[in-house]
Order: structure tokens, then C-alpha cells, then sequence
């Protein structure tokens, strides 16, 4: 069964930590989530004042974040001594568990920035585990060339054709993450299985897409959620297309967020805020 698109979640233009400009899908008004994914943001700037600022120390507690860095050099350091250079392709991918703070500061003052930063909650059984952190570099990161020309990189989870499976770096995380960048060139049409269970989305970043069966236009800067079914079909236009698709179990928990804290409870909540303002995520 393929999969139609059931909604469209714009980008709203907005900016955090010190003045970042950036579009917000996902997680721009409350409550507009798609289980387990909380946020989605897209920044893409040739402007250093739209970046330069970054975004100095702030905290996280109870959900993982995940940074992918299409253009650019940032420096993600943490309370706990990680540190590590995100540059042009590379991935960070942090587990905020507990607690964790941490700070992304560019490392160029000119030129492009642009990329991602994908929020995804965590279970309720998961939300107190200790912090975690990956650097993932470009060449760490899998790419499968399309028969029509396209690639696919393969960021989490797995990507099947022809008879081989392309495997991300990202695996065995509790709600099964697929995160792929997929490039296709004029008119390409590309599949994909998705399995039933996952939620699943798109975002188009760069030329036209229609998606679905029948074939339905999807705008671009926007977070396309897709309904049920298996199959995942879509068809570039004529000037090709550049997305994410991105899918993953849903959690059927409660869901209490204030800014940088998500928990099942208001009372855990009113326990994070504690637990910053007294100093004890520094011996998370």
C-alpha cells in the first residue's frame, strides 16, 4: 500500500539559542509532533549574521538530538568533556538522557551554513539513561547509487534495492530511526519500503517532488507526513530533488515539554528544572 500524504507541516521562520535564523516544521507550535519526532529545523544561511552567534551552553534532558550538517563547520562541546567538529555531510548524534549541557558554535565567520537539527523523544523507560554522543563523519556514512543516477545516504536505519541492504551507523536504538538523504535527479522516481508500524515524513530542501498514488505535489520547506501504508513512491520534477525522508516507532506516551526538557509528567518536569538549577546535571 503506498503511502499519501495526510498533512503538511510548514516551516515557520523563527531563530534560537543566540539568534540562529531557521525554519521550524515539526515542533513549531505546540503540540504539533509527529510521534516519536518533536522537532525538525532547517537552517541554511550564506549570512554569518544569521549564524555567527551560535548557540552557547543550554541544557537537554530526556529526548535525543540529532544534527545533520549539509554545509559548514560547527563545534558541539558538552558538560561531560565531549567534544567534537561537525563539518560538511557529518552527523552528531547526542542522547540527552538524564541531562546534558552542551553548546554548537560555528567555526567560520563566512560562507554557507546549513543543515538540520531533528529533536526525537525518548521512552519513559529511557529518559534517565546516561548522556551519550556520536560524531559521525562524511565518510562514515554510507551512500547508495540509484540505477537513474541519484544516491541515497544512509544515516539510520537501512536501505534495501536490488537485492543488497545499505546500513546506517545509527542502529539499534528503541524506536527503530530512519534517517535518509536522498538526491534524484530530473523526473527520477525512487521507492522504498517503510515498514506499516513507523511514522514517517519527508522534507524537501531542494527542487520539486510529487509524492504519493496517485502522484500529489509536496511543497518544499515543509514537513510532509504520510499516511498509512508500506511503500514510499515518489517523482522528481524537472529540475531533480533533494530530501530527507525520515520515519520511526511511535511511542504512545504522554508527552510534558518546557523548552529543553521532555518528560512524561509535569512533576518530572518540575524535577529537570531542579535538578539544572541546582547544578546536578554536572554529574550526570
Amino acid at each position: 500500500m503506498i503511502r499519501n500524504i495526510q498533512a503538511i507541516i510548514p516551516g515557520i521562520a523563527t531563530s534560537d539559542g543566540a539568534g540562529v535564523k531557521l525554519r521550524r516544521s515539526l515542533g513549531g507550535q505546540q503540540q504539533v509532533r509527529l510521534d516519536p519526532f518533536l522537532m525538525l529545523d532547517e537552517f541554511s544561511s550564506n549570512d554569518p549574521n544569521d549564524y555567527v552567534a551560535g548557540f552557547p551552553a543550554h541544557p537537554h534532558r530526556g529526548f535525543e538530538t540529532v544534527t545533520y550538517m549539509l554545509e559548514g563547520h560547527m563545534l558541539h562541546e558538552d558538560h561531560l568533556g565531549n567534544q567534537g567538529h561537525l563539518k560538511t555531510g557529518g552527523v552528531q548524534w547526542m542522547t540527552a538522557g538524564r541531562g546534558i549541557i552542551h553548546s554548537e558554535m560555528p567555526q567560520q565567520v563566512s560562507g554557507a551554513m546549513r543543515g538540520f537539527q531533528l529533536w526525537i523523544n525518548l521512552p519513559a523507560a529511557e529518559k534517565m539513561k546516561p548522556a551519550g554522543y556520536q560524531d559521525i563523519q562524511v565518510e562514515d556514512i554510507p551512500k547508495a547509487t540509484l540505477p537513474h543516477g541519484g544516491f541515497v545516504k544512509v544515516i539510520a536505519g537501512t536501505y534495501a534495492a536490488d537485492g543488497k541492504t545499505v546500513a546506517g551507523p545509527i542502529q539499534g536504538i528503541t524506536t527503530a530511526p530512519l534517517f535518509l538523504d536522498v538526491h534524484l535527479p530530473a523526473n527520477a522516481e525512487f521507492e522504498h519500503r517503510i515498514p506499516k508500524e513507523l511514522n514517517a515524513f519527508l522534507y524537501i530542501y531542494e527542487g520539486e517532488l510529487e509524492v504519493g498514488g496517485p502522484m500529489r505535489p509536496a511543497p518544499k520547506q515543509a514537513a510532509i507526513v504520510l499516511g498509512d501504508g508500506d511503500l514510499l513512491k515518489i517523482k522528481a520534477g524537472a529540475q531533480g530533488a533533494q530530501l530527507i525522508v525520515l520515519a520511526a516507532l511511535p511511542l504512545h506516551e504522554p508527552v510534558v515539554q518546557y523548552g529543553p526538557f521532555v518528560m512524561n509528567t509535569r512533576a518530572e518536569i518540575e524535577q529537570a528544572i531542579d535538578d539544572y538549577q541546582n547544578n546536578r546535571f554536572a554529574v550526570s
